[in-house]
């Protein structure tokens, strides 16, 4: 009996490029809740962010924020996993040091993404994702625990991957999209059990949506993982089920529940 939703957002429920849900996913949203299934976005996103993409339910939702590393209920913090600061720091630095120039710094809060700009879009693509940010030079300025790292390269992601995915694995270094490449020592898979244990919720009743590697820890802990279509060739082989949409999904799993 499925009791939860999981799902992620860019790639998934929004494509890339994309600002605005749309579409019926609200209204399966609401269904789900009508049936007491919760849904959960479950994001590298901050909680404001992920709370204004789904307004016209977002009360009905549970929030898994940063990749796991922040958990949102009601407007509080029910779990949260931060880094080690000196090791949040020391991939911080590695990330600026050793792009060649061209990668921006993301350091994430609880609330707050505190951003190492050097003019390739990092701010722009932060506002335009909604995100509460402030620009810094250094990580020792941040006021907080620091419970994700993140680069974003404009060029895109390809020639460091290899660079720096095995180098920082004790912080489940993994491409995100694109343009990103994230750290934490939370993934979404620590997030769902997070969830699972405070609302005493089996993860064999859960269903869960990803499109990527910072998925993975998620989809392989649910009884019922659904990969996207357009994922990579190894993902889509680790699953047997996938789905373009997961509105399509929840679509006819709905309707099954009405018969």
């Amino acid at each position: 009996m499925i009791k939860m939703v999981c799902s992620d957002l860019d790639g998934t429920l929004l494509q890339y490029g994309k600002k605005l849900i749309e579409g019926e996913i609200f209204d399966e949203i609401r269904a789900l809740h009508d049936r007491g299934i919760l849904f959960c976005p479950a994001s590298g996103r901050q909680y404001t962010s992920l709370r204004k993409l789904f307004a016209p339910v977002a009360d009905d939702c549970i929030y898994l924020c940063e990749n796991g590393a922040v958990v949102y209920r009601g407007g509080k913090v029910i779990a949260k996993t931060p880094m080690p600061r000196a090791l949040a720091e020391e991939i911080a630095w590695d990330f600026w040091n050793n792009t060649e120039d061209l990668g921006e710094v993301m350091l994430s809060g609880e609330n707050m993404s505190y951003l190492m700009e050097r003019g390739h879009g990092v701010v722009d693509r932060i506002k335009f994702i909604g995100n509460n940010y402030t620009v810094i030079t250094d990580p020792a300025q941040i006021p907080e625990d620091i419970v994700k790292v993140s680069v974003y390269l404009v060029d895109g992601v390809e020639p460091f991957v290899e660079r720096f995915v095995p180098k920082w694995q004790q912080a489940n270094c993994a491409v995100a999209g694109p343009k990103w490449i994230d750290t934490t020592v939370a993934n979404k898979g620590i997030g769902v059990q997070s969830i699972c244990r405070v609302l005493g919720i089996d993860p064999a009743d859960v269903m869960a949506f990803g499109d990527n590697y910072n998925d993975v820890a998620m989809l392989d802990l649910v009884g019922h993982p659904y990969i996207m279509s357009t994922a990579a060739a190894e993902l889509r082989r680790r699953y047997a089920n996938h789905t373009p949409r997961p509105e399509d999904t929840l679509r006819a799993f709905l309707a099954r529940q009405e018969n």
